[in-house]
């Protein structure tokens, strides 16, 4: 059976010696709450709770999956008992205000729980995890009364959430939503439509749902320009902020899945279903973005949950599997057979995942920070603030959500190729990784959008280069501090090097699209994993500097953990980074090759 131990070595290296968290809570109003004690005691009440409570019902509830029958959804067995500890420990609220009933402790506290709750039971976390972004845009676009009105219960966990955009007929081309909504004398709207592959559509965990819809009122403009948002909750809310009667919105059916199987993904009917404006007019996709860009970091975190997963389940695996000797000689000449961990593919494999999941902590921790400002400027309705650190963490969204998933499915399928045969049966639950690790790459927009999202709206369209530029420039600036260390030479003259061949690729598909249209669509996958595995690298880099640091001048963890570090980064730059050499051809490349075939050529099959 899958286990799952949270990392809080790890962790804890990434907040207090990479990161210096401590520091950056002090520049936070609510950070003088997230003293070290404090954190220390969340992160281990958190680590608890993923590894007692969640994980044992990872595989069971997958077998057993959703139930759903006249309407109602039932949870697998524990779901209903783990979700009732998770409210009463106060989880739900840990980085909201405490006038509706949060810790008021800093975002990124949040997004570390993610990461742990997810790792251990993925389909689970997905009950609360709509909720936060449910929570966050009511929080930036809400009306005080509607704060008031579902922010306490949310923030408890009595109360949960779900983001409702897809329709049958409309994906990720949200300008073909076609749910309406009339608004009506009383000042709300009643709402008529369809969404599918709702997650969290319906469960039997919560008193209420409340569901944030996008509609149309009516002579809305076409296309996205005319989507608005609605608060639809579940049973209105009664004079005593309590669920009241059932509101016209009802779960048609559930989807039977390849992965995920303990998470309800629905189909919701809206039949004149009360609703409530949520912002301006019109205006409803921009509001939905603080959701969907939760939801995006969110996913990039299951990207990260599937390495380590993956990687602490074969490791042991690895350990205590027999077969041949080693092509250097015999390693274990009292057993059989050598450990397979002696062979270096199998290590290549191990390492393979232990580089992405710990490289890839690193990269969530480190926009977790920027998490936190966006949020500052969120509580304290400061727009500009909150616009700054939007936009920087906007550059960091499509990378984390897009690269980080996919690493997630190869990090999947080299856990499966260290068991072998055994990968491949139930039991042993890397196959049930493998399963729920590939939903990750499709939802809230698929790689491909990612990448389009990355290179051409905000690289291109929106900055020119510009940000590709200043990322690289900070990054130069790092390797300059670096540049006469003898230990970090290695490091900083390959990330040279890519800072380069990154700006140089960037500005010649920006020439390129001058006359080859498609070449943006054509590259941007391709642009989306450099730029992932670069910036991996910069992480790698900066980790294998602090351990260096604390080789020399003593940490808190014994020098064998340092050293670790150290040669899991020279693994990642000497065997995964060359990648990028293959990206950055494959990108510039006319798309002509993609583009010319006729449609009717594609297949002769009659």
């Amino acid at each position: 059976m899958l286990s799952y131990k949270a990392p809080l070595r790890d962790m804890k290296f990434l907040l207090n010696d990479v990161f210096d968290y401590q520091t950056h809570y002090k520049d936070l109003s609510n950070g003088e709450n997230a003293d070290p004690e404090t954190v220390d005691m969340i992160l281990q009440g958190i680590a608890d709770f993923a590894e007692n409570v969640i994980s044992p019902l990872y595989q069971p509830a997958d077998a057993e999956g959703c139930q759903f029958k006249d309407g109602v959804v039932t949870t697998p067995k524990g779901f209903k008992d783990a979700y009732d500890q998770f409210v009463e420990g106060g989880w739900q609220g840990i980085s909201y205000p405490e006038e509706y009933g949060g810790m008021n402790l800093p975002m990124s506290l949040n997004l570390i729980k993610a990461e742990m709750i997810g790792t251990a039971n993925w389909p689970w976390a997905m009950y609360p995890g709509l909720t936060t972004g449910c929570i966050n845009t009511l929080m930036q676009y809400g009306t005080e009364e509607q704060k008031d009105t579902y922010l306490p219960k949310l923030v408890e966990g009595t109360w949960s959430g779900t983001m409702c955009l897809t329709e049958p007929q409309a994906g990720t081309d949200l300008g073909q939503v076609k749910t309406r909504a009339v608004p009506q004398e009383d000042g709300t709207y009643k709402l008529n439509g369809t969404k599918i592959f709702i997650s969290s559509g319906e469960h039997d965990l919560t008193d209420n749902i409340i569901h944030i819809v996008l509609a149309r009122l009516p002579n809305a403009p076409e296309g996205t320009r005319g989507i608005s948002l609605f608060i639809v909750p579940k049973f209105n809310v009664n004079e005593e902020g309590e669920a009241g009667e059932r509101n016209g919105v009802s779960c048609g059916s559930i989807e039977h899945k390849m992965g995920i199987a303990s998470s309800a993904t629905c189909v919701l009917n809206f039949d004149d279903a009360t609703g409530y404006l949520i912002g301006e007019p019109h205006r409803g996709l921009k509001a939905m973005f603080t959701f969907m860009n939760t939801a995006r970091i969110g996913t990039g975190i299951q990207g990260l949950a599937h390495c380590e997963l993956a990687f602490q389940n074969a490791l042991p695996y690895a350990k205590e599997r027999r077969s041949m000797r080693t092509l250097s000689g015999v390693k274990e000449p009292e057993k059989v057979a050598d450990a397979i961990i002696n062979h270096a593919d199998v290590r290549r494999m191990l390492l393979t995942m232990k580089s992405f999941a710990e490289g890839g902590r690193s990269m969530i921790y480190h926009a977790a920070r920027y998490a936190d400002k966006m949020s500052q400027g969120i509580a304290e309705g400061n727009d500009e603030e909150f616009e700054k650190w939007d936009d920087k963490l906007g550059f960091y969204t499509p990378i984390l959500k897009g690269f980080l998933t996919e690493l997630g499915i190869e990090a999947a399928k080299e856990g499966q190729q260290v068991y072998g045969g055994h990968g491949y049966i139930k039991e042993w639950g890397m196959e049930l990784i493998a399963r729920d690790a590939r939903i990750a790459t499709l939802y809230e927009g698929t790689t491909g959008v990612q990448a389009l999202d990355l290179l051409g709206r905000k690289v291109i369209l929106q900055s020119k280069g510009k940000i590709i530029r200043d990322y690289t420039s900070g990054i130069m600036k790092w390797c300059g501090d670096y540049a006469l260390d003898k230990n970090m030479r290695k490091f900083v003259w390959a990330l040279t090097k890519l800072c380069a061949e990154w700006n140089t690729l960037t500005v010649r598909l920006m020439l390129s699209a001058r006359k080859d249209r498609e070449i943006i669509s054509a590259a941007s996958v391709d642009y989306l994993m450099y730029s992932g595995y670069v910036m991996m690298a910069y992480h790698w880099a900066r980790m294998a500097a602090v351990a260096y640091e604390k080789l020399e001048k003593g940490g808190v963890e014994a020098p064998e953990f340092y050293k670790a570090k150290i040669q899991t980064a020279e693994f990642y730059f000497d065997k995964i980074l060359p990648r990028t050499s293959g990206h950055a051809e494959s990108m510039v490349a006319p798309s002509s090759s993609m583009t010319d075939m006729d449609i009717e050529h594609f297949a002769f099959l009659d």
